[in-house]
């Protein structure tokens, strides 16, 4: 390579590096090497497959702007894996796509092999590749850390403080929780801490996403592509999993969980239910998943809201340095509004807003008036068949397995067909979900049960009397 080459390359890596911005440049194309300039061609190389799909696939169309910015006549650009370039006679494998056109436009063709690929549009399913919008607000320094999310917190830290080669201890790393009690925030959080300075990919895709970029590569025959970019991550991040549908998806998804698994690389789950619970999804997925570590984040506690609170105030004063809100106020929110951690946020904004348009400092006063519809009454407990089967047990004095098992019994089949009517009527589970967790029974096995305890308890006023103790049991 001649002098004006190598400065001519240093001047394209500069106006990439500002086209694309830094992080961008570092993770993919710092490795990037000029091989040779050839007529209209410039020939590039980086040292695995997945980079050169990945360049491929996203950046092609920029880097031949770079280069067209600094020699107009260049239309092409060709991208190889350097492990897989023959080592000799590089000079003589650079010009053979130039002597080929030579050729082919001597016999009056045109060489459709050298058009500007680089132009081509890219396609969506590579654009799912590009992974989700991050939130540059939640990372790991911004998350409070409780009674509730202590674990999860921890498990999430260990997955994003890993490198490349790693033994991976908790793979696949599932939390699950309900509506705003800081999954998306822990996800986003690996994935920032994995690429911040890491050798390792981390990809974040909400499973809308994923879903997405499935459908479209086989829409665009790029399926294949898709995979082999998806099993080159080294973390891969999936957000709201139970938002996954469709067979096909399922078992892309499937194979590629196990891929990864397989190959030592991490996975990290949310969903707002355990593996167990989510019935639209085939069972080898749920049995995958429940295989690694799975964490639930709990409802917020009263320290752990004021936390929040005040982490929110902290922050809204990094840009208004005069917001204040007294200590009574934030104890006043943190009392109140007990649903999730998003109403607490809004209603610091509520309150940052009203304070700056208005004019006027934050009062108590204010703060009841503002965020009157954020206090929601207590949400019922949720419930799960588990805690159905143990509650049901200790009282008719059987064992969780006699539920499950196949005994016929009048001391088992009684309180088999209360724990399912109670299944029935207190959790949202479908007839076939609930026979499944009663030992893979047939749903009208389930619908029977539920009629004759309905029917019994309208008459047996001692039936009628036990579950409904057995309901305020729990409920509690």
């Amino acid at each position: 390579m001649t002098n004006t080459e190598q400065d001519r390359w240093s001047r394209v890596k500069g106006r990439l590096r500002t086209s694309v911005g830094e992080d961008v440049y570092t993770s993919w194309f710092a490795r990037m090497d000029l091989e040779a300039v050839q007529d209209e061609s410039v020939h590039l190389s980086v040292p695995t497959r997945f980079l050169k799909s990945w360049i491929q696939a996203h950046y092609a169309d920029r880097v031949l702007t770079c280069w067209q910015a600094e020699m107009p006549e260049v239309h092409r650009i060709d991208l190889t894996v350097r492990t897989a370039m023959r080592c000799a006679a590089p000079a003589k494998e650079a010009t053979a796509p130039a002597d080929q056109r030579r050729i082919e436009q001597a016999n009056g063709r045109p060489a459709p092999e050298l058009r500007a690929t680089a132009t081509a549009p890219v396609s969506a399913s590579h654009d799912a590749l590009g992974g989700s919008p991050l939130d540059p607000r939640l990372t790991f320094a911004s998350f409070v850390i409780g009674r509730s999310n202590t674990l999860a917190h921890a498990a999430a830290r260990q997955v994003a403080e890993g490198r490349r080669g790693d033994a991976v201890m908790f793979n696949p790393l599932y939390i699950h929780a309900g509506v705003g009690l800081g999954k998306t925030h822990l996800l986003q959080a690996v994935t920032w801490a994995g690429n911040s300075g890491s050798e390792r990919k981390v990809l974040y895709l909400t499973a809308e996403k994923f879903m997405y970029g499935f459908v479209a590569a086989l829409k665009t025959q790029t399926a294949l592509a898709f995979k082999e970019a998806l099993r080159g991550i080294d973390v891969l991040v999936i957000d709201d999993l139970q938002f996954l549908q469709g067979k096909s998806t399922q078992a892309e998804f499937c194979h590629t969980l196990n891929a990864l698994i397989d190959a030592g690389r991490q996975v990290v789950i949310a969903a707002d239910r355990p593996p167990s619970d989510l019935e639209s999804l085939d069972d080898r997925v749920r049995s995958r998943l429940a295989g690694g570590l799975v964490v639930e984040m709990g409802s917020l506690g009263e320290e752990l809201r004021l936390g929040i609170l005040k982490s929110r105030v902290a922050a809204a004063r990094a840009h208004h340095a005069s917001f204040d809100v007294p200590e009574a106020v934030l104890d006043y929110l943190a009392r109140t509004i007990t649903h999730n951690g998003r109403d607490l946020e809004g209603a610091i904004n509520r309150l940052l807003a009203h304070s700056k348009l208005n004019n006027q400092p934050v009062t108590l006063e204010m703060a009841e008036r503002e965020v009157r519809d954020l206090i929601r009454p207590q949400e019922p407990k949720r419930i799960k068949i588990e805690d159905i089967q143990r509650v049901v047990a200790r009282q008719y004095n059987v064992s969780r397995s006699d539920l499950l098992s196949s005994r016929r019994t009048a001391n088992v089949v009684r309180p088999r067909q209360v724990a399912m009517y109670l299944a029935k009527t207190l959790t949202l589970r479908s007839l076939p979900e609930i026979g499944r967790r009663f030992g893979g029974r047939d749903h009208t096995t389930v619908l029977h049960a539920v009629r004759k305890i309905e029917a019994l308890v309208a008459r047996d006023t001692a039936l009628s009397e036990e579950v409904e103790s057995l309901k305020r049991q729990l409920q509690e």
